[in-house]
């Protein structure tokens, strides 16, 4: 297993971080594990997104969990085959080399009994399509667990009303109950990013709301122009008249003089729900 610092273990193998993959490699072994236990249901399978120099891998593998590791940077993947080759021996551990935002989670995991994790620390630079993927694979998963920046993480967990709040928030919400149990600072990656990053957990929700044409378009607009009331950010969406809006949203008791950010995802459903009838 991997015991060698970030830094460490790229000079042994004459490497240097590379910019253009977004690598920040967390190299805080006791954040390595706090975030292995995340992930840790008995008999898991886990799909880590971006193994980098296995730094999540290893203590995966140590808590006898069966992974399947994806690396786009081909440099790494025999620095991971040398340092890891007993659990590939042993059929623990999948290496595959490609791009994460081309791997299907679902497709991915199918093959394996459940529960089915998906999990990585992402690049800033491809978070928004991967947990893109990680909504649309929600039926294939038990839990995702990933490490993010810290802005993206409180956008994620953001109830109605806060400032973080968003389009994001309802969407990923509408398929997951999200948590942040971990702040880690910028010190803990090698090289050191500009800016601190957290740990979310997102567990699927038992009654998932659809992403229906009807529910996107309401979401979108409301939150397009944040400052305007729903009265004017519904306004013409779906093709509905004003009139036609404002009786919707009377049956389903929303308030067209507040702002989107005051709506959780149930409202937003009822609205589209109501909308398609």
């Amino acid at each position: 297993m991997i015991s060698a610092s970030a830094k460490d273990l790229l000079a042994q193998h004459g490497l240097s971080p590379k910019s253009s993959f977004g690598q920040n490699f967390l190299q805080d072994r006791n954040l390595s594990d706090k975030l292995a236990a995340l992930c840790a249901l008995p008999g898991a399978t886990v799909l880590e997104l971006g193994a980098g120099l296995g730094a999540l891998t290893t203590p995966l593998l140590e808590r006898e969990l069966h992974v399947i590791a994806v690396e786009r940077d081909r440099d790494l993947i025999p620095v991971l085959r040398a340092e890891l080759a007993a659990a590939i021996a042993a059929g623990r551990l999948e290496l595959v080399e490609g791009d994460a935002k081309a791997i299907d989670p679902a497709l991915t995991l199918a093959r394996f009994p459940r529960p089915h994790v998906l999990a990585g620390n992402l690049p800033y630079n491809i978070t928004g399509p991967l947990i893109e993927n990680a909504v649309r694979a929600r039926p294939e998963l038990d839990r995702v667990v990933f490490l993010l920046q810290l802005e993206v993480a409180d956008r994620l967990a953001s109830s109605p009303g806060d400032e973080d709040y968003g389009a994001l928030s309802v969407f990923v919400q509408a398929a997951y109950r999200v948590e942040r149990p971990l702040v880690i600072r910028r010190g803990a990656f090698y090289p050191q990013p500009r800016v601190d990053s957290a740990v979310v957990v997102f567990t699927p929700q038992a009654q998932p709301v659809p992403e229906t044409e009807a529910f996107r378009d309401l979401v979108k607009a409301a939150f397009s122009q944040r400052r305007k009331k729903l009265r004017n950010a519904w306004h013409g969406v779906l093709g509905r008249s004003s009139a036609e809006l404002e009786s919707a949203a009377e049956r389903v008791g929303i308030d067209l003089e507040i702002r989107g950010e005051r709506l959780g995802v149930a409202e937003f459903a009822a609205m589209a729900q109501e909308l398609e009838r």
